[in-house]
């Protein structure tokens, strides 16, 4: 069977958005003060794999984002599984970072099932309003579609995820402000850099069209 050709900006997007969801995991561990509210580092770089769903999305279509989402899943996962691995394997009697090193990589199972479940379904989420959206706006109101995309992707992301993760552990007002704080946050982050996407998506389908 002949294999199926991928572009190389196809390539580099899929590996911008798997790094950027694997480096969020690790900066989970680092909280960060937003004024009065505290938020996980992981914040940098989350929003960035969806801003990459959407670039995939409007230049090559939902099949195509949908194979990159399930590609970061399964490198998630195995990044995790590794992770958790290290975290068991004995370490020399001199060696001291190993309470620094299980708390970056040894995630909890709750905190991993959690966080590999969230992200799958708000990122598919995404790629498809995205998706539906541009089915029936054609090239028009891309900015519409990549925050209407977003907030429907977050809000799902963040209705999965920290229910899973934190339920039981806090009080359920705590829980239900930081998933609010999380969905605006995120939201507004893709708002800011929405000029960006704008111009990425304008340089890809550049770079993607036939040549005449």
């Amino acid at each position: 069977m002949k294999a199926k050709k991928v572009s190389v900006a196809y390539m580099w997007l899929a590996i911008v958005f798997v790094t950027c969801l694997i480096a969020s995991n690790m900066f989970e561990a680092k909280l960060i003060a937003v004024g009065d509210i505290s938020v996980t580092a992981g914040l940098l770089c989350f929003p960035i794999s969806y801003i990459i769903g959407d670039v995939t999305t409007e230049v090559y279509g939902f099949k195509a984002a949908r194979r990159v989402i399930w590609a970061g899943f399964a490198m998630n996962f195995f990044v995790v599984a590794l992770g958790g691995i290290a975290c068991m394997l004995p370490a020399p009697d001199f060696w001291t970072n190993g309470e620094a090193f299980d708390t970056v990589f040894g995630l909890a199972p709750r905190i991993a099932a959690a966080s590999l479940t969230a992200f799958v379904t708000g990122s598919i989420v995404n790629a498809w309003v995205m998706d539906r959206m541009h089915h029936v706006h054609e090239d028009r109101f891309f900015g519409l579609r990549a925050i209407a995309s977003t907030i429907a992707g977050e809000t799902v992301d963040s209705v999965i995820f920290f229910p899973i993760a934190f339920g039981g552990t806090m009080p359920a007002n705590e829980l239900f402000k930081m998933m609010v704080v999380q969905i605006v946050l995120k939201t507004l982050y893709e708002v800011i850099i929405l000029p960006v996407t704008i111009q990425v998506v304008k340089f890809f389908k550049k770079l993607e069209a036939p040549a005449a």
